[in-house]
C-alpha cells in the first residue's frame, strides 16, 4: 500500500504543534531535566565529546548519545529550554511517523494507521516526555524504529536484508542511549514473535551476522573508551549501580507494586485510557479465537516482553515502560477503527460517554483547586478562560457522541492534549517558580556577589548548578542521599552543616522550607546570622554569615 502524502503532512504538522512548539516557554525543571541538560553543558565547558561531566567531574549514569544530541541542540539553538528539548521532541515526531508506517505495513489500512498515530501523538505521557529532557523518548523511539525495520524486512521479502541490518543499527543507537536494554528489549520481542510463528530461522541469516557486526561497531567504541579510561569506577556506576542495583533495590519504594506499571500505562494513555482497556480485552479475545494478524502478534509480544522485563525489578518509574506506548497506540487504534467499521456502536457509545464524564472532572477539579489553593494561583484569568473553553469543547463532544458521530468525537478527543498545553503555557507564571530553580538562581546572581559554594536543598542542587555555574553543596539532614551520589559536599548532619558554613564565612543558599528550618536550627545553635533574602515559590534565597 502506498503512503498517503496527505496523512504524512498532517501528522508532521500536528506533531510539531503537539510535541515541539513552545518548548522554550517553561524553564528547565528540577531535578532530572537539569541533570541531562547540565551534563551536556559541562561537556561543552570541558570541551569533551566522549566523557559526560557533572559538577565538574565525570559521571556515568547514562551513555553518550543523548548528550551528543543535546550538545548539537545547544549549537543550533543556544543553551536554553528549546535547545535542550529539541531532539527529544524531534524523536517524538519521528515516533509518530514510525507508528503510522508500522500501522500501514501491518494493517494495510491508511485510516487505521493514521488513527493509531494520532493516538500516540496526543497520549498524555507521550506529549509530556516529548517536552522534557529525558533519555526515555529517544530510547523508546529507537526501539520503535528497530522493530519497524525488522517488521518491514519480515513482511516485505525483498527488504529482509535491509530491514535486518537497520534493526541492529537502531538497537545499537538505543544501547548508546540507555544501555544494554536497548538491544535486549527489541531482540526478545523479535525472538518471541518468531518463536510463536515457528519461524526462528528467519533471524539466523547472513544479514543478522552483518547487522550484529555493525551493532558492535556502533556501540563498543564508547564503552571500551570509558572502561579503559576509568576502569572499575565506570563499571561500578554504570553497570552495577544503574542496572543491577535497580533490579534489587527500590529507589522509590512506594512504586514497588505489581500494579504500578499497568496503572501507569493506562493513565499515561489519557485521554484514551478507557479505549486502551477495551483494546486489551479485544486482543485477548482474538488470541482465544485464534484470529491474529502478524502485526497484532508482534504488538502482543512487544507488550509482554516490556512488562515481563520491568515488573520484577524493584526500582520502578513510569518512564521505564514508556517503550510500550507505541504498541498500545496501535492496538487501541485497531480496536477503535474495527469497532466503528463493524458497527459495534454500542461499545463505542458507552465508552465515549464514560470518557466524557472522566474528562468533565478536569475543569471541575481545576475550578475547585483554584478556589482552595488560591494563594498558588495569583493570576486566575488564564485558569477561568481554560475552564470555559474546555467546557465548550466537552459540549461539542457530547453532541457528537449523542448524534453517534464517533469519528468526529475521536478527533476532538485528540485535541485534549493541545488544550491542556495551551492552558499550561498561558498559566506558566503561576507555577514556573515551583518547577525550576532558574528564577531564584538569577535573582541571587543579579543581586549579590557569590564567591563561595551555594548551599542547596537536594531537589534544587542540579538546577542551581545549571543556572549559576557555581560550586554547590547539599543540605539534607532528613532524607537519603542520591541513588548515584554526586561529587559535591553532602551535609546530612547538623555538625557537617555547621562545619561547612564556618569554612565559608558567607554562604548563599537556595533552600526548601524543611531545609530552611534545619539551617535556622544550625545557625541558632552556632550563633550564625541567617537572613531570608527573598522567598520565590517554594524556594528561599538565604544568606548565612558566621562572622
Amino acid at each position: 500500500m502506498q503512503l498517503s502524502a496527505k496523512h504524512l503532512t498532517v501528522l508532521i504538522i500536528l506533531s510539531f504543534i503537539f510535541l515541539m512548539l513552545g518548548n522554550n516557554i517553561i524553564n528547565l525543571s528540577h531535578p532530572d531535566e537539569v541533570f541531562y541538560a547540565g551534563t551536556a553543558k559541562e561537556m561543552a565547558l570541558n570541551n569533551s565529546w566522549s566523557i559526560p561531566y557533572l559538577f565538574g567531574q565525570p559521571q556515568f549514569e547514562k551513555p553518550i548519545l543523548t548528550y551528543w544530541l543535546l550538545r548539537v541542540g545547544y549549537i543550533m539553538f543556544g543553551v536554553d529550554g528549546f535547545g535542550a528539548r529539541f531532539f527529544p521532541a524531534l524523536f517524538a515526531m519521528l515516533g509518530v511517523i514510525a507508528v503510522y508506517l508500522l500501522g500501514l505495513l501491518g494493517y494495510k489500512d491508511e485510516k487505521k494507521a493514521f488513527i493509531s498515530a494520532l493516538i500516540l501523538m496526543s497520549a498524555g505521557l507521550y506529549v509530556g516526555l516529548a517536552r522534557l529532557v529525558f533519555t526515555d523518548m529517544i530510547f523508546s523511539v529507537l526501539i520503535l524504529w528497530a522493530l519497524l525495520a525488522f517488521f518491514w524486512g519480515y513482511t516485505v521479502g525483498k527488504h529482509k536484508g535491509t530491514g535486518t541490518i537497520l534493526f541492529f543499527i537502531f538497537s545499537g543507537l538505543a544501547v548508546l542511549t540507555k544501555g544494554p536494554l536497548g538491544f535486549l528489549l527489541p531482540l526478545l520481542i523479535v525472538i518471541l514473535f518468531l518463536f510463536v510463528k515457528k519461524e526462528l530461522r528467519f533471524f539466523f541469516s547472513k544479514y543478522s551476522l552483518l547487522g550484529f557486526t555493525l551493532f558492535l561497531i556502533v556501540t563498543l567504541p564508547w564503552y571500551i573508551l570509558l572502561a579503559k579510561k576509568f576502569g572499575s569506577n565506570f563499571a561500578q556506576e554504570f553497570f552495577y549501580n544503574d542496572h543491577v542495583r535497580r533490579l534489587l533495590q527500590a529507589e522509590h519504594k512506594e512504586n514497588d507494586t505489581w500494579y504500578f506499571y499497568p496503572a501507569s500505562m493506562i493513565i499515561g494513555m489519557f485521554p484514551f485510557s478507557i479505549f486502551v482497556v477495551l483494546a486489551f480485552f479485544s486482543f485477548l479475545k482474538r488470541i482465544k479465537e485464534k484470529m491474529m494478524l502478524s502485526i497484532n502478534l508482534l504488538l502482543g509480544c512487544w507488550v509482554t516482553v516490556i512488562f515481563a522485563i520491568f515488573t520484577p525489578a524493584h526500582s520502578k518509574l513510569v518512564s521505564y515502560t514508556f517503550p510500550v506506548l507505541p504498541a498500545l497506540a496501535l492496538l487501541t487504534g485497531d480496536f477503535i477503527y474495527e469497532a466503528l467499521a463493524s458497527n459495534k456502536r454500542r461499545v463505542i457509545f458507552i465508552s465515549s460517554l464514560v470518557c466524557w464524564f472522566i474528562l468533565l472532572m478536569i475543569p471541575v477539579a481545576l475550578f475547585v483547586s483554584t478556589k482552595k489553593f488560591s494563594v498558588y494561583v495569583p493570576v486566575k484569568e488564564p485558569v477561568y478562560n481554560f475552564i470555559f473553553l474546555y467546557l465548550a469543547v466537552l459540549a461539542i463532544m457530547l453532541f457528537f457522541t449523542l448524534k453517534k458521530k464517533f469519528l468526529l468525537n475521536f478527533y476532538f478527543l485528540v485535541l485534549q492534549a493541545l488544550l491542556i498545553l495551551l492552558f499550561v503555557f498561558s498559566s506558566q507564571k503561576n507555577f514556573q517558580v515551583y518547577v525550576s530553580a532558574k528564577t531564584s538562581s538569577e535573582y541571587l546572581l543579579n543581586n549579590y556577589t557569590v564567591n563561595n559554594a551555594i548551599l542547596c536543598s537536594k531537589l534544587y542542587v542540579r538546577g542551581v548548578r545549571f543556572f549559576t555555574e557555581k560550586p554547590v553543596a547539599v543540605i539534607n539532614v532528613r532524607g537519603a542521599n542520591f541513588f548515584s551520589p554526586h561529587p559535591i559536599p553532602y551535609l546530612d548532619t547538623d555538625e557537617k552543616v555547621a562545619s561547612f558554613l564556618r569554612n565559608q564565612s558567607v554562604t548563599y543558599c537556595i533552600l526548601s522550607k524543611s531545609s530552611l528550618i534545619d539551617a535556622k536550627r544550625v545557625a541558632a545553635s552556632n550563633s550564625f546570622k541567617l537572613d531570608i533574602l527573598k522567598p520565590i515559590g517554594d524556594e528561599y534565597v538565604v544568606k548565612i554569615q558566621t562572622e
